[in-house]
Order: C-alpha cells, then structure tokens, then sequence
C-alpha cells in the first residue's frame, strides 16, 4: 500500500518560523519555544475531540488478523467474539483508539510487508475520523524470549544475553537495528527495554528477560536501549515499574508481592528506571505487583496513586507517557473488577490503558466516571497531551505512513544480520570446561548427537533448538544428527537418546529450565554414563548447570533464537572464542546460601 505523505500545513510552517524567530529576539532556546508551540497546537487538537474521542485516545488495544479491512474469517469472528468488531479499522472508528498493539497469536505479524500493510491501513481509518490522528502501533520485541516479529527481520540477542556481553555500544547497536525494523514496518512504540533487576533465580516471568542482577550494571545497559530505540524512531518502554524483579509469581496469573523495604527498593529496582529517565525514555510500563512499602494500601502499581504519582511522577520527575501492562493479565483483576481497574488506574497516574479483557466494559466506565463527575475532562486531557506530545516527537503527526520500500531498505539487511551475529558472539558464557575439553574440532569429534529440548520459537520462525545446532555444527564441518528429547522427556525418549549415543563422540544437550524433579537430569545422568561426553547448552536461564552433573563443557546462550544458537556453536567449535560473563549469580541447588559461580564467572580459552 502507498501513500504519499502529507505536506506539511501553512499553519505548521508559520508556528516553527514564529519560534525560531522568538528565540532570537528573546534569547529563548529554539527547542523550548518549539515545545511550546508545538503544546498550543496540540492543545488545539484536543479541543476539538468530543468526549467520546478523548476516551479512545487513551487505549492500546488488541485486534486479529493480517489486515485492517480484510482480515481472514476466523480472525473477524475472534474480533466479533472479544470487541464486538469486525477489523481493526472498525475497531478504529467505533471506540476511537489511540493505540493498537500487534501479537503473532492475533496474526498481525506474518511478514515485513504484511505488517507494514497492516499498519498503513490501521492509520488509513485513524485519518478518517471527525478528528484525524494517527494510532500509535506498539508491540513487545524486547528480543531473546519474547519477540513477536521474526525472521526476515533482524533477532538481536535478548536482554540477559546483553548482560553477559556487557557493552553498552552492543546494547545500543541492537535496540538501534531493532528499533529501525520496527520503525519501517510501522510499529513505534516498542514495550522495551526491561528494567526489572534480577535478583530471584525462581521469577517466572522475568529471568533472561532481565539485563542481570546488578543495579548499576543493568541501569546502564538500559540507558543504552532506550538511546538506540530512540534514535531509530521508536518510543522506548521501560518496564516493569516499580520494579518486578524479585518475584515467584506470575502476574498474568496472579498478583505478586514484592517484600521489598523501601531502602532496599531504592538501591536495588530504582536505578534502572532513574537512569531510563535520565536517558529521556518516552514511556514507563506499570506492574501488577503489590509492594507494601512503597503503597500499605496493597494496591498492584498499576492502580497505585502513591506509586504512580507520588514515587514516578513526583520524586522520579517523569513525565513522559505511563502505559498499563496488560490489563487482560489475572495480577490487576484480583482486587476490582473490570470496569473499576480503567478508572483506577487513570485516578493513579497512567496515560495509556493497555489491553483490557473487554474494551466496551473498559471504555464505557471511563466515559462513565467522566460523566458521572470522578474523572474531569481535564484529567483526560492531561493523558491526551502526553500521548500527543509522544506521537508529535515520532513525526507521526506529519507522516503516519510506511512504504515498501523502505521495509526492503531497512528490514533484514545483510549489515543488520552481521551486526546480531557478532554482538551474539560476545555473549556465550563458557560456565565449565573441564581438562579443557573445549573448543571441539572436526578431526578430534566428527560426530555429535544433538538432543534437548525445542520450545516453540518466541517469534514463530526459528528453530527447533536440536535442528538448529546440528545444522550450524554441520555446516562447520561435523556431522551431526539432531533428536528431540523435549523439555520432559519420557522414559522411552531418554532410552532413545541412549541408544543413539553409541558411537557418537559428542553428545550436546540442550537444556530449558531444568527444576530439581525435572527428567532432563536424568536424561544427562544416563549419557553421561554411556562414557561419551556431554556438553550442555542452558538455552533459557543459565542456572541449571547448578542441577546437572558429569558433563565435560557447559554454556549459556539465554535464548533459544538461531542468532544466539548459531554464536554458540561458533564458541564450541573454536570458532569465536568465549568472551560473555555471567550477569547473574548462580547458586548450588541444594543450597542457596552458596554461590557456585559468581556475576563476572566466565572462562576463555587457553
């Protein structure tokens, strides 16, 4: 789809004249008289929104299918089912949303052009309303574990992986070349970096979805994404605040607790998001978490004024946009209902509303408790004005669209594929290597069984794991057959693995998350004791190679993405050598109080 984009208006042109030529008369820098030009007129904007409008302006919304207008059956009747609309320029025009956000689950994401088609027809409806303005398009590709657009895109590696690399220029480089892809295909607003601090091995939610377990360390690697993304065009999103880092519960399905004392707050979850802001990060994510000493009212964040208001706004000095995380998820559905948790979390301090289970029960209690005299008009306008400010700085107020072209100038490059390969490649952490086994060569170790587990790939179009590392082993020269063991293998599977064993000279695993009961460690007892070496691969979080035992090697790659699988087998083969450090400790299993490796462990070769 083609448009061209509009030029700007005389009414434009003549307010940046008239700032330029007030700066020079009154010594006023040009950005701030520019700031406050640009606030008048999009204070014009909003007053001209009906109510109606106001309210839409305020939500992030979910829609399926792969296209504004025609999308495939299923995916209107899913629409039908959940928001009472066909597509998502129906969606559009009906409840008048400031945002949409796209999901592979939803289909918005089959490829660049699909993507960038869909995005054009989303601000095509958006142009047409009583009172144009373009939807700002966000997703989650923090990278690594979670990404929802994949391959012909660029994978850069995730944010734990970062961690071990520990370069802030690496950091930067792979936001930058995310954030440019997303930028092309129309999607700019981008829910990373992470900020939570890792500090608890069992988060079920966070782990490699964290930079690590230092404050300092992490904060400065956020500083140097939110730069990148920024610069590419696409708003960056910290999150998520106040700081989910030291939990062992999922808030999608229920409402964590975070014990945390107030000093303890401040010195281990604040630095990262005083150093987004610091960094002039355009939006913050809220937490469905509960921290009784930030908020004794045991709130989650997210309808928290004292969290929100009070710790954010006020004493962090942010002002930029607040989105919700999404409001779907069981952590902020456990205290108030539907209907109350909008109005609540506008009462607190967000902006942004993301994602409610239903969108009429959410939209209508807003316009509801606007009318009803709980919520002014002027409060909505205050979110309204930051959420225009936001989509103004993006130049989407003068060019909402994309172009094909530039999705084939800028998506998947060769330069872009070569940067995420290298910045990979610092980041495998060699954990063990005993007598030195590592690095393998063709000659001494032709040929290596792959088995493991192959989780489904976090953008839908890489792997499996087992496949992906004989295949790269491969082409480096050995012969390597893959067999796919899963993340519980059977009894059956395990005497399959076995079996296959014989002969071997190698045999690598790929481990997931491995728990004191899970069958993987008996699947590596049992190689390990056919007398072939085992090497493991940690694929997601780097601690189990506290929970298995006799292996010759160990690595950690914190994803199970091609890219980061790829730089491992380059790191085994000796073809790049091991340079990433752990970011996190990791603690013998039978103990926590005893740290195995510490933050920093990371062997070379010789």
């Amino acid at each position: 789809m083609h448009h061209r984009a509009p030029a700007p208006s005389r009414r434009t042109l003549l307010t940046v004249t008239a700032a330029a030529a007030a700066a020079a008369v009154t010594g006023v820098t040009a950005p701030v008289a520019h700031a406050d030009a640009d606030d008048r007129r999009l204070r014009r904007i909003i007053d001209r929104m009906s109510l109606e409008e106001k309210v839409g302006q305020l939500f992030v919304m979910r829609v399926y299918g792969h296209s504004a207008t025609a999308p495939d059956q299923a995916d209107i009747d899913s629409n039908l089912a959940e928001i009472g609309v066909r597509t998502a320029a129906e969606l559009v025009e009906r409840y008048h949303v400031g945002g949409v956000i796209y999901f592979a689950w939803a289909h918005n994401t089959r490829d660049p052009h699909q993507i960038a088609e869909l995005s054009n027809g989303i601000q095509q409806a958006a142009l047409a309303q009583p009172t144009p303005i373009p939807v700002l398009i966000s997703t989650d590709q923090e990278h690594g574990i979670v990404c929802r657009v994949g391959e012909p895109a660029t994978l850069v590696p995730g944010a734990m992986a970062l961690g071990a690399g520990g370069s802030h220029a690496d950091a930067r480089k792979a936001a930058q070349i995310a954030g440019a892809e997303l930028a092309a295909v129309g999607i700019r607003q981008n829910y990373a970096p992470v900020a939570d601090v890792n500090v608890n091995p069992a988060n079920p939610v966070i782990g490699v979805r964290s930079f690590g377990s230092d404050p300092q360390a992490v904060a400065g690697l956020v500083a140097a994404q939110v730069k990148g993304y920024q610069r590419a065009g696409v708003a960056a999103t910290s999150k998520h605040f106040p700081g989910h880092g030291d939990t062992a519960v999922d808030s999608h399905y229920g409402l964590p607790t975070i014990t945390h004392t107030r000093e303890q707050w401040t010195e281990l979850d604040a630095p990262p998001f005083r150093s987004a802001i610091a960094a002039g990060i355009d939006s913050i994510m809220t937490a469905h978490i509960v921290v009784p000493a930030l908020d004794p009212s045991e709130d989650p964040a997210t309808l928290s004024r004292p969290i929100l208001t009070g710790i954010l706004r006020e004493r962090l000095g942010y002002d930029g946009v607040v989105v919700t995380d999404s409001l779907a998820m069981e952590g902020v559905r456990t205290k108030y209902g539907d209907e109350r948790v909008p109005v609540l979390a506008l009462k607190a301090g967000v902006d942004q509303l993301l994602n409610p289970p239903r969108l009429d029960v959410a939209w209508n209690a807003v316009l509801k408790a606007v009318r009803d005299g709980e919520l002014t008009e002027a409060r909505l306008d205050e979110s309204i004005l930051r959420i225009l400010r936001l989509k103004s700085r993006l130049g989407l107020l003068r060019r909402a669209y994309v172009t094909r072209a530039g999705v084939d100038r800028v998506v998947g490059t060769a330069a872009h594929l070569a940067a995420a390969d290298r910045i990979a490649e610092a980041t495998t952490t060699l954990l063990l290597n005993e007598d030195d086994f590592l690095p393998l060569s063709p000659a001494a170790h032709p040929s290596v069984l792959v088995v493991g587990a192959d989780p489904a790939s976090p953008s839908g179009t890489t792997g499996p794991p087992t496949t992906t590392l004989a295949t790269a082993l491969t082409e480096l020269g050995f012969t390597a057959t893959a067999l796919s063991t899963g993340i519980t293998p059977s009894a059956a599977k395990i005497d399959e693995a076995v079996a296959a064993a014989a002969g071997k000279d190698v045999v690598l695993v790929g481990t997931y998350n491995v728990s004191a009961t899970s069958p993987q460690r008996t699947l590596v007892a049992r190689l390990v004791a056919t007398g072939v070496p085992v090497v493991t691969v940690a694929i997601r979080n780097p601690y189990d190679v506290a929970r298995i035992a006799g292996q010759r090697a160990s690595l950690a790659s914190y994803s199970w993405t091609d890219v980061e699988l790829r730089a491992a087998v380059r790191v085994l083969a000796g073809r790049a050598r091991p340079v990433g450090r752990l970011p996190v400790p990791v603690q013998d299993a039978g103990d926590p109080t005893k740290v195995l490796y510490p933050v920093g462990h990371g062997l070379s070769y010789r």
